[in-house]
Formats: structure tokens, C-alpha cells, sequence
């Protein structure tokens, strides 16, 4: 992340315009997802089921790059930042509107900022810590910072700050602010490509072309090409891939990576693989007792190292990616800034991992479960070779397959053992997946019970860090308590797997994740 100190960012018009390119306009795409989205708030969220749908919904004063290495213009066309690195000016676009036909004001836009970085306004509001005011005159919006933040430019380019409009959110039925976001969510009107139109929950999802939206495509005109997107929810892989195949999806999500050669090889499918930043790890409750008051062997560091050196990630890779993943050494992907590159991980030592247990409270082995999604290929092949693994040392893996939603609400009442996850960065700045995974103060770091009160402190010192030697020596240090530590399985990293119909264009799945789908059409 660049340093915000005398930086002056003209953001340059990025859209190419009047170019009457042949792109065809019009049609529905239908897309399967592996779930559905639970809550359609920007601010009160963290789920990816929602994230992926709402930067669809919303749009941000800046956005991430294709890349996901930086940002660009978005509501804002460009932004200033003081030469002491505490005042940032953006200034909006003129003619912006929300999806209603209804004018997106500097006052929408500074009553968004407020609410999001409120303390209590979710997991994310310490993205906007530093920012003290927000005023808003005209086309402009200045935000004063408590100190230089190099973080913020990623952050105003994350979902939790999109611009919402004040007056529909605060006309929405309810006593406070939950229970208006509660009844806005269920139709929620933003500033991004689409609106939502239908919503069956569990069954499928519709997204209309939002007729006031900003940006315009390769033709000059406004985005997006198509008229909706339909998300039709198919737990089930193999079914997932089937409907692809039959002609009845153009798209298809978290496509098993044991059928990316197949679907390669079948010409009215183009079998992507967008470069990501997710890690797959196991997450593992690191408190004494559980949620029914057992004993926790997990507690013990030793049988989490020991669990570590257990697990042949070379192994994995080979038999749940298809030789497509990479070894996580970090609990950040190595496409992160300021990732540890010579952190060592847990290499496979199996010697090592039964001395570890023999010195521990539980030589003898013990029992333990996970919890995995239902109906995900990968997960049954990952977890059913790890029951082979952690079975040479004693330890004796029970698989508990759930839903999504239940799976995520056992997770979040920290009613689990061992859970699978995955990540994937929503900005570019290791400050986040730092904040989820090791900061306690946050959700309990993602839920583990992890605690370091030196992680603490070094995560502290570096959001006002603006030298990036420093910054990365901080990070260093913090990769290096949380690797010995080991509140997680490392595992792999891998990339986006999607497969979509020979016809479709301009569909992109950044490395932060996001689905974009403003700029995908059906050609003919």
C-alpha cells in the first residue's frame, strides 16, 4: 500500500468510451452459486455468501483494481490528501443516482461513512478507526483522520463503506438501526450495476440492471450489458456442474478442483482459474472446554503443532487441488503485502508431530470433530485424507457435514471443535485478514479464542505505521507469534475456480473476490 503522505491521486477516467465495439446487450445470465446470501447489510456483515452479491448491489468512493493490488475511481473521481496525512478529500462525480432514479448526495455519503465506523457497527468498522469527522459541501467529502492511515484508500474501497441512501434507510420500518438494516436488506437500493428484484431465500436470487448506474462500457452507454443475473443456489457440486453442462447455468462457482481438467476439456465451457488470495486452513477452538463443558485437547499448543506437522500439505495439494494449490506458510496468502517471505510454516514431520503429542496431556490420543459444508467435494476429500494422517499419531477425526448457514451459525456461537475455511482479502493491506484471524478484540479471532497481547500491540503500531520497513517488520513479527502458536491447520493456498459458458464475456472474479458482473455479456 502506497503511503497517503503527499500523495495526490488524480484518478484518471478509466472507462473506455465511445467505442461502438461489437458487445452484445441484453439476456440473463444464470449463475450457480454453492449457497445463498443470509443478510444483504453492508455494514452489519463479513460472509462472503453476502459480500459477493453486495458489491454488485453497492457501489464505493473508490474500488479495488482488476488486480486487487490497488484502487481506482469509483463514486469519487478523485481524491487529495494533506501534506500531514490527516485530512483526505474526495470529490463525487456529478449526475450520480441511487438504483431508485433518487440523486447519491455528499450527504449520503458522509451519514454511510458515520454509520459504518461506528465501534459497534460490525467487524469492520475498525477499517475506518481513523477518521474522526466526515463533512460533506457540495461534490465534496473530507475526512479527518486522527493520524495518517495507510490503509484507508483500500478501505474506502471495501463493502461495509458503500454509499447508502440515508433517506430510504432511515424511512425503512424499525425502532433502531438494526432493525432498519434488517428490513432495508430485504430490499436493498443502491448505487452499484444491479438492483435486487427477486429473492426466494434458499432457491435463487434475481439482479436487475440498475438503469442509473455510472459507468460506461466498451460501447459507450451505460453498464451493465446484461438485463440480470440470476443466482440459482446449488448446494451440490455435481449438480452445480451438471445444470452447466445441460445448457440450463452459464456459470458456475467453487467448482471442485478434481473436475477442472474435465470441464478443460469440454469445448462449450471456458474452465477458468482466477488468481485469488485465499488460504484454506482449518480453524481450531482454542479455549479449554467446548461450548457442552468437555475438555478441549485443542487448548493444549503442543497437539496443535503436533496436528501441524501431521499434515502432509504437499500430500493435499496433490489430492484436493489437482496439483493446483500452493503450501500456506503464513495465515495470509503470499500475494498479500508485506507477507513473511521466509516464514518456514509447518512442514510434514511426522517424528516431530508424535514427539509433540507424547508431550503433551493427550499421549494418548483422543477424538475430535469437525464441522464441513454438506454437498462440497473438497472438503470430503480434504477432511477423509486428514482422518488418515492425524490416525498415524492417535488422533481419531469425526467429519459433521451441515448446511452453510448452520455450519456459519455453529462458527459465530463458537460452537464448534474444528471448523473447514477459507479466506480471501477484501482490500489490499494485510491489516484485515491480521484483524479477523489474530485480534482477539475483533471476533474473537475468527472465532479460535486466539489471544496475544503482543499481536495486539504490534497490530496497534502498525495501522499508523507509514514507513513500509517498519510496517513489514511489525507484520514479521506477528506472522511469526501466530505461526507458533497455531490456532489454525495451515493447509494450501488456491485460486478461483469458475467455469462459464463459451458465450460469455467480461466476467472477472478479482483476487479479492469479487464477482463483478457489470461488464459480463451473452454474445450470440
Amino acid at each position: 500500500m502506497k503511503r497517503l503522505t503527499r500523495v495526490t491521486l488524480t484518478l484518471a477516467a478509466a472507462l473506455v468510451c465511445g467505442q461502438a465495439l461489437a458487445v452484445t446487450r441484453g439476456g440473463q445470465l444464470v449463475y450457480g452459486r454453492y449457497a445463498d446470501s443470509l443478510f444483504l447489510d453492508p455494514v452489519l456483515n463479513d460472509a462472503n455468501l453476502d459480500i459477493w452479491i453486495l458489491t454488485n448491489l453497492y457501489d464505493t468512493l473508490l474500488q479495488p483494481t482488476a488486480d486487487g493490488k490497488g484502487v481506482q475511481p469509483g463514486l469519487a473521481s478523485r481524491y487529495t490528501v494533506s501534506k500531514d496525512g490527516k485530512v483526505m478529500t474526495l470529490t463525487l462525480r456529478s449526475g450520480l443516482k441511487f438504483a431508485d432514479g433518487s440523486a447519491l448526495t455528499a450527504q449520503d455519503v458522509k451519514w454511510s461513512l458515520d454509520r459504518a465506523r461506528q465501534p459497534d457497527a460490525g467487524a469492520w468498522s475498525s477499517s475506518l478507526a481513523s477518521i474522526t469527522s466526515v463533512t460533506a459541501s457540495g461534490s465534496t467529502v473530507t475526512l479527518n483522520l486522527k493520524t495518517p492511515d495507510p490503509t484507508l484508500p483500500a478501505a474506502l474501497a471495501t463493502f461495509n463503506a458503500a454509499i447508502m441512501p440515508q433517506k430510504l434507510f432511515t424511512a425503512a420500518p424499525g425502532k433502531n438501526d438494526a432493525e432498519k438494516a434488517k428490513a432495508f436488506a430485504e430490499k436493498p437500493i443502491g448505487s452499484g450495476p444491479f438492483v435486487l428484484s427477486e429473492w426466494k431465500r434458499g432457491s435463487y436470487m434475481v439482479l436487475k440492471r440498475n438503469p442509473y448506474y455510472w459507468k460506461k462500457g466498451e460501447d459507450g452507454k451505460a453498464l451493465p450489458y446484461l438485463d440480470s443475473v440470476r443466482f440459482e443456489i446449488i448446494p451440490d457440486d455435481n449438480t452445480r456442474i451438471l445444470k452447466l453442462q445441460a445448457g440450463e447455468l452459464q456459470g458456475a462457482e467453487f467448482i471442485p478442483l478434481s473436475r477442472v481438467a474435465e470441464l478443460r476439456g469440454n469445448p462449450r465451457l471456458n474452465m477458468t482459474l482466477f488468481p485469488s488470495t485465499k488460504v484454506n486452513s482449518i480453524l481450531m477452538n482454542n479455549r479449554p472446554t467446548l461450548k457442552d463443558g468437555t475438555v478441549n485437547p485443542l487448548s493444549d499448543v503442543k497437539v496443535r503443532q503436533a496436528l501441524n506437522y501431521a499434515t502432509n500439505k504437499q500430500a493435499l495439494i496433490q489430492v484436493v487441488t489437482y496439483g493446483t494449490g500452493k503450501e500456506m506458510k503464513s495465515y495470509m496468502s503470499s500475494t498479500t503485502p508485506l507477507f513473511d517471505a521466509s516464514a518456514k510454516g509447518y512442514p510434514y514431520d511426522l517424528a516431530k508431530a508424535k514427539a509433540l503429542l507424547a508431550s503433551s496431556k493427550f499421549k494418548s490420543g483422543f477424538d475430535v470433530t469437525v464441522l464441513a459444508t454438506s454437498g462440497s467435494a473438497d472438503d470430503l476429500a480434504l477432511l477423509t485424507a486428514l482422518q488418515q494422517m492425524w490416525g498415524a499419531i492417535g488422533v481419531r477425526l469425526k467429519i459433521e457435514q451441515l448446511d452453510a448457514a448452520t455450519k456459519t451459525a455453529r462458527y459465530r456461537a463458537n460452537d464448534f471443535q474444528m471448523r473447514t475455511a477459507a479466506w480471501t482479502n477484501d482490500i489490499n493491506d494485510p491489516s484485515q485478514i491480521t484483524s479477523y484471524y489474530a485480534l482477539f478484540s475483533n471476533i474473537e479471532s475468527v472465532h479460535t479464542g486466539f489471544k496475544s497481547s503482543e499481536v495486539d500491540k504490534l497490530f496497534a503500531q502498525s495501522q499508523q505505521e507509514t514507513s513500509r520497513v517498519k510496517r513489514a517488520s511489525q507484520y514479521r513479527a506477528i506472522q511469526n507469534i501466530y505461526l507458533n502458536a497455531a490456532p489454525i491447520i495451515y493447509l494450501y493456498e488456491t485460486p478461483y475456480p469458475v467455469a462459464l459458458a463459451k458465450n460469455v464475456r467480461g466476467f472477472v472474479q478479482i483476487p479479492l473476490g469479487n464477482n463483478i458482473f457489470a461488464g459480463a455479456s451473452l454474445e450470440k
